[in-house]
């Protein structure tokens, strides 16, 4: 849901909103939504533990998008590059 909601933010403040829009309408019957659990919140708090060790904190929301990310072993497809401190994940490029 996380990741829906930050859909919703960048499309909302996008110029080519309606495009986007249209987009996730179509795609996202055919998603399948990964829901946040005790499990996550566990990889959450080891995360953003992580990090703040390295100095090298990322946004709250990015870092339950890369927990769940690493709970279930899927890359990320993002142009962020602040992913990149992120251990164990494999972050991926359009």
């Amino acid at each position: 849901m996380i990741v829906l909601g930050e859909f919703g933010y960048g499309i909302a403040h996008s110029n080519r909103r309606r495009q986007y829009e249209a987009w996730l309408d179509r795609y996202l019957p055919t998603f399948h939504v990964l829901e946040v659990t005790a499990e996550t919140a566990t990889e959450y708090s080891l995360l953003r533990s992580e990090l703040r060790r390295l100095g090298r904190p990322i946004p709250a929301n990015d870092v339950w998008i890369a927990a769940l990310c690493r709970q279930y072993q899927l890359p990320l497809l993002s142009r962020d590059q602040h992913f990149d401190a992120v251990k164990g994940l494999r972050r991926q490029t359009w």
